[in-house]
């Protein structure tokens, strides 16, 4: 038998015998062939679809959030219908990223389009806040799949320095999604009903499973037989449940020495010390303790953690400070969000063309994340005094450093390991950027919600309709500086991540010993 060789990251088989083992590949799967350059074109445009479900959902929902607290009557849980759509997202992401690397890409992601757009049905019809926030989780499901497995897409069939050159056509997806989420958002909820942004992601669903479905057919077939390892998703997904329940409730609804969060607090603990324990001790663990250890691994993966978790707590937590502080309707506030998301896709664009063009490819993004921390300190600053032009400038360039963080994390992440861990690997950095991300998302929300209730008469929903703009703008003024602690860490991060040269085409599968394979 011949080894297989890679040719711009898809597997081929090469004309003269090697010598050497071959390494391990699926029987069932057929010989892949070279992609020509139009395939692999319509393969990307059928994950920009994918994308454009979970972009769009991660901006249409924001400006939305004060009318459906208002129009439910409980906008004390509002919290929930972003902490339940990330806790879910977050549990299941290594999870698709494993089964995608047992049974193939294409699967896993129609699989997450039918569950997203079945959770966006459900939010469409909840009548409370509690179905709402279930549904959301069911939402959370399918949308953890999305993004992680078209990233882990593009690796199976573009090398590292291939995948920068096509950040211009992602970055258009989120900016599509940037500028039409915020406004369709506001627009929506203020001129019609909130649930029309859930009933808009069912035909984008139904033309994103159409695309997927019939592009990936060309994909390679890569993966290898693994054996999922049951107990530790269970303990992963227990774990990280159970910490964000905890900061959820902590501070707002019960004292952070109640029982409650004190059991909450020490499950969390019990349960990711029995992952930890799965890790070292599982034939084969859920996420291969040689991509764990990895320093490159391991510096992306925070770095983005805390960039990518500081951008989704601002973009729920702006809209309540533009309408409560700043007195934005809904509709204006969705606009007036627009810089925050439009300089997040800058950034990523500026770091993909950076990575493409400069051996250095960090240095854009570690000057662009200074000037972000400036930004961000003004604002904390010197808040609602702020001039409107001056306030919608600083939050640009707070995003633009956030934008940078994103693509380099990704593709360093996946030019640090073997092809047959791509799944895997990619699929942990989103779990534990997206942990961030409920996490940074818990802590805003404990900040605001803590202050109103702290607040006498001014609870939430009154601060909402304008009651108290001075203790609303106060309280902001500590979300922009927890703000500044998290675009700190991921400047630290980012600094100590190894630049490693960018290969032309992965490493073979089976080219090195691989810890927990």
């Amino acid at each position: 038998m011949r080894p297989i060789e890679l040719r711009d990251g898809v597997e081929a088989r090469p004309a003269v015998p090697a010598q050497g083992p071959e390494p391990p590949t699926d029987p069932a799967a057929p010989a892949a062939g070279r992609l020509e350059r139009h395939e692999i074109r319509a393969i990307v445009g059928g994950l920009m679809a994918a994308m454009l479900l979970a972009a769009l959902d991660q901006t249409i929902v924001a400006t939305a959030m004060p009318t459906i607290g208002l129009d439910l009557g409980d906008a004390a849980n509002l919290p929930w219908i972003v902490t339940a759509y990330l806790l879910a997202s977050t549990a299941v992401t290594p999870l698709y990223g494993k089964l995608s690397d047992i049974h193939g890409r294409r699967v896993m992601l129609l699989i997450a389009i039918a569950v997203f757009s079945l959770g966006s049905l459900a939010c469409a019809l909840a009548p409370t806040m509690i179905t709402l926030a279930l549904a959301r989780a069911l939402q959370g499901v399918g949308g953890g799949g999305l993004i992680a497995l078209s990233q882990t897409i593009l690796a199976d069939i573009m090398s590292p320095r291939e995948r920068a050159g096509y950040q211009v056509y992602i970055a258009g997806v989120f900016a599509t999604a940037s500028v039409a989420g915020p406004l369709l958002g506001g627009v929506l909820a203020q001129h019609f009903h909130w649930s029309l942004i859930f009933w808009i992601n069912l035909p984008i669903g139904f033309l994103a499973f159409l695309l997927t479905n019939d592009k990936l057919k060309l994909l390679p077939r890569n993966e290898r037989r693994h054996r999922l390892d049951y107990p530790g998703a269970a303990l992963l997904v227990l774990g990280s449940t159970a910490l964000l329940l905890a900061l959820s409730r902590g501070g707002v609804h019960e004292a952070w020495t109640s029982p409650l969060v004190l059991g909450l607090l020490g499950a969390a603990l019990l349960f990711s010390a029995g992952f930890a324990a799965r890790l070292a001790t599982a034939a084969e663990p859920l996420i291969p303790t040689s991509v764990l250890g990895n320093p490159i691994v391991a510096c992306a993966t925070l770095a983005a953690c805390f960039a990518m978790g500081t951008f989704i707590g601002l973009t729920i937590y702006v809209p309540i400070f533009l309408e409560g502080v700043v007195g934005l309707s809904a509709s204006q506030s969705g606009l007036a969000l627009v810089p925050l998301m439009i300089g997040t896709v800058t950034g990523a664009t500026l770091s993909g063309r950076s990575m493409l063009y400069f051996r250095h490819y960090k240095r854009v993004p570690l000057v662009m994340m200074g000037l972000s921390l400036a930004a961000c300190a003004t604002l904390a600053l010197y808040g609602r005094d702020l001039p409107f032009w001056l306030m919608e400038t600083a939050l640009a360039f707070l995003s633009i450093g956030l934008g940078t963080i994103l693509p380099l994390s990704t593709i360093t992440i996946q030019n640090a390991v073997a092809p047959h861990q791509l799944g895997i690997a990619t699929a942990a950095m989103n779990f534990f950027r997206s942990l961030g991300g409920a996490l940074i998302v818990a802590v805003f929300g404990t900040i605001v919600l803590g202050a109103a209730a702290g607040g006498g008469n001014a609870d939430l929903e009154s601060l909402l309709r304008g009651a108290d703009p001075a203790l609303l703008a106060a309280t902001f003024r500590h979300v922009f500086q927890a703000a500044c602690l998290c675009l700190i860490l991921a400047f630290v991060f980012l600094a100590l991540l190894e630049e490693r040269p960018l290969g032309e085409r992965p490493r073979a599968a089976g080219s090195e010993a691989v810890v927990g394979e």
